[in-house]
Order: structure tokens, then sequence, then C-alpha cells
């Protein structure tokens, strides 16, 4: 390992507390896929996916241990606590793109990236730490997940299912949300708008029209031109 590359880790390390017992995994947990590809290291992909499953187990278990026993409402929190915006947000106030080991041409801040780094980070800790889940709690969940209601009031999720609700309770019926999505600029620097947005019932029925000129403002995330689609449709419905 090069002296810059152990500097990058050691300066992380220090940043989030914790030293590795094996440097390499953290390397890896801070390796874009194209950039191990091009250089033949690995990258955070499968560190990624275990991350994504340590945080779920360890947001469920504090969940309950804080009194919830409702299962929807466990499921719902869940899934706008989970969402990668979520994470996205804390790797962005961690700084974590100082730290990434990316190609020249990549782009870093305000990607997608972001997020998918700081799970992978969970996993490589977790795995360090000897399967340890109460240490990447004390690490990231605890120092990074403090507001919650503050995380769940920003979540998409939680405008489309206030949207599915109204609908929901105007219509008697479980609504079908349908989207079109267009696409700005090229693949590295692309911006997407929600538009044209088509509400049915389980018999694909059109349960209500909707103004043609709805749609999102420019998002570089679908999920975010979703959720600004969403609010102006719940908007126009409750002032029409």
């Amino acid at each position: 390992m090069d002296k810059f590359t152990e500097d990058k880790l050691n300066k992380f390390q220090d940043f989030v507390g914790y030293q590795f017992k094996n440097p390499r995994i953290l390397l890896q947990a801070l390796t874009t896929p194209q950039y191990g590809n091009e250089n033949n290291h690995p990258h955070y992909e499968i560190l990624e996916n275990l991350g994504d499953a340590v945080l779920k187990l360890i947001i469920s278990v504090k969940m309950y241990n804080e009194g919830e026993d409702d299962p929807g409402n466990l499921t719902k929190t869940k899934q706008r606590i989970e969402d990668n915006q979520t994470f996205l947000r804390v790797a962005k106030e961690m700084e974590l793109w100082r730290y990434i080991f990316a190609s020249n041409k990549q782009k870093i801040e305000g990607t997608s990236i972001l997020a998918e780094v700081f799970e992978a980070i969970c996993g490589a800790i977790f795995l360090d730490s000897d399967n340890n889940l109460k240490k990447v709690e004390q690490i990231i969940v605890d120092k990074y997940f403090k507001d919650w209601s503050s995380m769940i009031e920003q979540s998409p999720h939680l405008y489309k299912n206030q949207l599915l609700e109204y609908l929901q309770n105007i219509y008697k019926t479980t609504p079908k949300l349908d989207f079109e999505y267009e696409k700005f600029g090229p693949d590295d620097d692309s911006w997407w708008v929600a538009k044209f947005p088509r509400i049915f019932d389980q018999n694909q029925e059109k349960i209500v029209d909707l103004p043609s000129m709805l749609r999102s403002e420019e998002f570089k995330r679908k999920k975010d031109a979703e959720k600004d689609l969403c609010i102006k449709i719940l908007k126009y419905l409750q002032e029409n």
C-alpha cells in the first residue's frame, strides 16, 4: 500500500473514530467500482450490500427497543430512514467525498456513490469488528442518526405515502401511481424530471384526471423528482 493511500485511510480512521485491524477492508469500502475495475482492486459493491443489511437490522432493533411494537409503523419508519437520500445526507455531513478512491473523471459529490460508500463503510466496520453490530451502532448510527423525526420528514417515501393515503381516503380504493421520467444531460451528469402523472385503481381504471402540465423540477435522482411531483399532486388535489 503506497503512502498516499495509507495517509488517506489513516485520516478517515481518525475522523470516524475506529482503527481497522485490516485496513484493506476499509480501502475496499472507499473504492468505487469504476476505479477498482480500472486498477484491478476490490471495490465497495459487496460491502455496500452487506452494510445495507446491517443498517436495517440495527435500525429495526433500536426502534423495537425504543418501544415501537406496531409492525406497520416499524416498516414505514424503517423505509423512510433507510432511503438512499437519508444515507446521502449523512454521507454529505461526513464529507465522505474527501476519502473516496475514484477515477479522475468520476463525479462523486452529490451523487448516489456517497450513499453507497456510506453503506459499504458500515459493512466494513461490521466485518472488521468480528461481526459486531454494536460497534457499527456506536460509531455510525448513534452519531449520525440522532434526529430520526427530521430524517423521516425529509424522506421521499413520506410524500408518496401521504398522497396514497389521501387518495385512498377520498376514493375508497387502493391507488396506484404511474409517472413518466425525462432525462437531461449526459450519463455522468444527468438530471431527471417526473411528469405525466396518472392514478389508477387496482383494475387499472383511472380514478382522477390530473393536468398534463403537472411535472417536477429537475433533480439529480429520480426519487427526488418523484417526491417533488407527489407534493405537487397532493397540493393540487387538496386545492381543487
